[in-house]
């Protein structure tokens, strides 16, 4: 584990040095509690009736830019989604102490978004890109561009992920946010600055599984080998490298100083998520809000800068910008949280990667966590890292029988509430419909 993680440390330097003196400007000490991030005087911070660490000081200006939409047809958005551009993963308001304790008790549907759930209406992907399927072709058609071909041998690792068959799901959200906030501020069309801020969003996306398929030692993501599997670690690392350089260099020339300071902070964000796992493995003392943390760190950060961002270009207040910051947050933590669940849930196959892959290296998600507290064995299993045979099995059983799942449900569903909540302020259409959408086809997974 020590070597691990001092090849961790050296393998995120590189993407730390992006990040303009690497400087935390949102002023992060530690956790946000169930509270909204809000703006105060310009900056940011949580709300004073649940603040504990929390975040402050994001800075920024505005500029004007967009809106338009067009209805397309579906045959063609499907065209568009399938046509293999970069891979999607895997993910504040994070849980405080009574949202926790609420964890152990039954599910009440109360909420819009359970009843939307128990509808038995399954929502496809395809069909919530549909509003933004030309956006989505133009972004496939500069991606390419946008990477360069100056190495032969990056070039090369770059057009493999881009062919791995990802669900662009980061763009489409900035598309959706960008044209749902350019209506509000009666623009016509998204600009340049949205467009190139989703490619920008993917690159840094991109970048970040390869580094953590390195990372993690994982041989498949979404059923096909690995950058370091076809082209060695050093390439895989160079090709990270090369596409966070790219994207932090396209993400200056935007020439927003709000903007600039948010993603850049993302990529440190990475770095603390992957410091903050790579010391905690088989540790079965970290607490749910230590997951949450890593979580917001290592998947929720991107999205709600993302979604922040593109609210941004378009010119609208700054009320409206912090609910979509939180609306990205509180989606990117039930993505991430689903994605747990989905380790003990489904096959290798369904998941394009080893079952329970987390759990066998140390990684202890929400349902284990969960499961911790009423299996005591579980923990004598953990601690001995699995060396008796047949130990990942009965780890597995066990945290089915201690209610790990179906805890980690009600967080999943929790988050996405709150999701659901920030997206109140933008106006009714195909926009909104479509971001809610988004909550429910992250939150099916799991029906």
């Amino acid at each position: 584990m020590k070597d691990q993680f001092q090849e961790m440390g050296s393998l995120t330097a590189s993407s730390l040095q992006l990040c303009w003196g690497g400087v935390d400007n949102r002023g992060m000490s530690g956790r946000v509690s169930s509270a909204n991030v809000v703006s105060q005087n310009g900056k940011w911070g949580c709300s004073s009736n649940s603040s504990k660490n929390g975040f402050a000081s994001m800075y920024g200006q505005r500029k004007n830019v967009c809106c338009k939409f067009s209805s397309v047809d579906m045959d063609r958005a499907d065209s568009i989604l399938n046509s293999v551009v970069i891979p999607t993963p895997t993910p504040t308001d994070f849980a405080d102490s009574d949202e926790l304790q609420d964890l152990n008790k039954p599910t009440v549907a109360s909420s819009t978004l359970t009843g939307k759930l128990d509808s038995g209406n399954r929502m496809s992907l395809s069909s919530l890109m549909t509003a933004v399927v030309d956006d989505l072709q133009i972004l496939n058609n500069n991606l390419q561009a946008v990477v360069g071909a100056e190495n032969p041998m990056l070039t090369s690792a770059a057009e493999q992920i881009f062919s791995a068959g990802g669900k662009r799901m980061r763009p489409a959200l900035v598309f959706l946010v960008s044209r749902a906030t350019a209506q509000m501020a009666g623009l016509k069309d998204v600009t340049p600055q949205h467009r190139r801020l989703a490619e920008i969003i993917e690159m840094i996306h991109t970048a970040s599984l390869i580094h953590d398929d390195v990372l993690d030692e994982s041989d498949v993501r979404r059923g096909k080998k690995t950058i370091h599997q076809l082209y060695g670690t050093r390439v895989a690392v160079l090709a990270g490298d090369f596409l966070f350089a790219q994207s932090s260099w396209y993400l200056a020339n935007l020439e927003n100083l709000e903007v600039i300071k948010l993603i850049s902070q993302v990529i440190k964000d990475f770095a603390n998520g992957e410091i903050k796992q790579a010391s905690s493995l088989f540790d079965c003392d970290i607490s749910l809000q230590d997951y949450l943390d890593k979580s917001f760190y290592k998947t929720a950060s991107l999205i709600a800068a993302s979604t922040r961002s593109a609210a941004i270009f378009s010119g609208v207040n700054s009320s409206v910008c912090d609910q979509m910051y939180n609306y990205g947050m509180n989606l990117g933590l039930a993505f991430q949280v689903v994605d747990d669940i989905l380790d003990f849930t489904q096959s290798t196959a369904q998941l394009g990667k080893p079952a329970a892959s987390d759990l066998v290296k140390g990684n202890l998600t929400a349902p284990v966590l969960f499961a911790l507290e009423q299996e005591p064995k579980l923990r004598e299993i953990i601690d001995s890292e699995f060396t008796e045979e047949g130990s990942l099995d009965i780890a597995i059983d066990l945290v089915h029988r201690g209610g790990g799942i179906e805890r980690s449900q009600s967080l999943a569903k929790q988050k996405g509430d709150l999701a659901i909540k920030n997206l109140q302020c933008l106006p009714s259409g195909a926009m909104r419909s479509s971001l809610e959408g988004m909550i429910k086809y992250v939150l099916q997974r799991i029906d």
